[in-house]
């Protein structure tokens, strides 16, 4: 079977075609979750999905889970899927490669007349990008039981309008019971969304883990005071404090390579004036890493340097800790899996740790799970222009194929 190989430029048509719902001017996609748009993305993947002899079913929070069945009705599926909503500047490829990849697995085993042991299904989750309804990841994290399906469905966008009234009104407010969806195996296949590929020139990234995340508000008080008559000695100047922690950040996470991240993105300076001295200073922290120790470590580092800083300035600083992530290993046996599909197919690989989130982290609670990543040009994603090769997903989605096969097995 080791010929075996999909129909890239179906998965490649396929794809355009879906990227012309919410299609922008500068060649990107806009397609929020459960807008009308939407809708008409998911009516066109679940017809795709009919036409190729999948059972469809939909969960309460939407979910839809296309069933190809195999010998052993009684094994549970491997699943593979992603999410079709993007953010408002999306483009083609996130999250909807990672369906359309698996929608393509299924046509070449259709075409090849393969039946697998146990069934195989195409999953795509609700609302993975969070950009009209939060939180983010929402029909996977519901699934696993990471947040009620009530708090999903109180949830408002900007208009007021709520999930649970929406899903409602595009018509995939689906009867079963979220979680109790049998999960054998979970495989998804995403573009990297970050330049590592694309630069060390490999095709294939296997993704053993997707990074642990710290969100902190970091607030300094000090005292607003005129530019001029004011002694630099005698000022307490809440901006010059706030950069110091800033620093500190990025040294940090430069201590603890090669996973180590750590980000300040948003700043809000009081009063902002350009002849007064700032008396205070609210910014964000994001401090990522690959383990829990890794990320603890971290975590106690920056809560004692601010502790030392808060004493040597004589500046009130008060941090909170307003999200965090575990740090999620994928399961040995998927990441092997993808390894010995990779090698198989003869493709350049390398192993990528994930620094974003995807619906694989929460699927990984219920099953065993794992993930492919193919370049992106300029590693640019969640942006108009992103991009990708089309040898690139399809060699993506050869091994997906073969991961998939291997757990599933083929029917004698």
């Amino acid at each position: 079977m080791n010929e075996l190989r999909i129909d890239g430029k179906r998965l490649w048509d396929s794809l355009m075609e879906l990227a012309r719902i919410g299609a922008t001017e500068k060649g990107g996609v806009k397609r929020l979750a459960l807008t009308d748009l939407d809708r008409q993305g998911r009516d066109l993947v679940v017809r795709w999905g009919r036409e190729a002899g999948l059972a469809v079913t939909v969960d309460q929070i939407g979910n839809v889970f296309m069933r190809r069945e195999g010998r052993n009705r009684a094994l549970p599926p491997v699943v593979t899927g992603s999410h079709i909503d993007t953010q408002p500047t999306g483009g083609k490829f996130d999250g909807n490669y990672g369906v359309l990849a698996g929608l393509e697995v299924v046509r070449t085993l259709n075409d090849l007349r393969i039946q697998t042991e146990a069934p195989l299904e195409v999953a795509f989750w609700t609302n993975e990008e969070g950009s009209r309804f939060v939180p983010v990841m929402m029909g996977s994290g519901v699934f696993c039981g990471a947040f009620s399906l009530e708090t999903a469905y109180a949830a408002r966008d900007t208009e007021g309008k709520t999930v649970g009234e929406e899903l409602e009104r595009i018509g995939y407010r689906g009867e079963e019971v979220p979680g109790r969806h049998p999960i054998g195996a979970y495989f998804e296949t995403h573009i990297e969304q970050g330049p590592v590929l694309e630069d060390a020139g490999r095709v294939i990234g296997v993704v053993p883990a997707v990074m642990g995340l710290s969100w902190y508000d970091c607030t300094v008080n000090g005292m607003e005071a005129h530019a001029g008559p004011t002694p630099m000695g005698l000022r307490r100047d809440a901006l010059q404090v706030a950069t110091v922690i800033m620093q500190e950040v990025v040294r940090i996470a430069n201590r603890y390579p090669p996973y180590g991240r750590g980000t300040v993105g948003m700043v809000q300076v009081f009063p902002n004036s350009r002849n007064v001295i700032p008396g205070q200073v609210k910014f964000s922290i994001d401090l990522r890493n690959v383990s829990d120790a890794l990320l603890n470590t971290m975590h106690e580092e920056m809560l004692a340097f601010v502790a030392r800083t808060r004493s040597e300035s004589g500046l009130a600083i008060e941090v909170e800790r307003v999200s965090y992530y575990p740090p999620c290993p994928f399961h040995p046996d998927c990441v092997n899996a993808v390894r010995a599909a990779t090698e198989k197919l003869g493709y350049s690989t390398m192993d990528v740790v994930s620094g974003a989130g995807h619906d694989a982290i929460y699927a990984a609670r219920v099953a065993p799970s794992g993930m492919i990543f193919v370049p992106c040009k300029d590693g640019i994603s969640h942006n108009e222009i992103e991009d990708a090769r089309p040898d690139h997903l399809e060699a993506g989605c050869n091994v997906l194929l073969h991961a998939m096969l291997e757990r599933a097995g083929i029917a004698s």
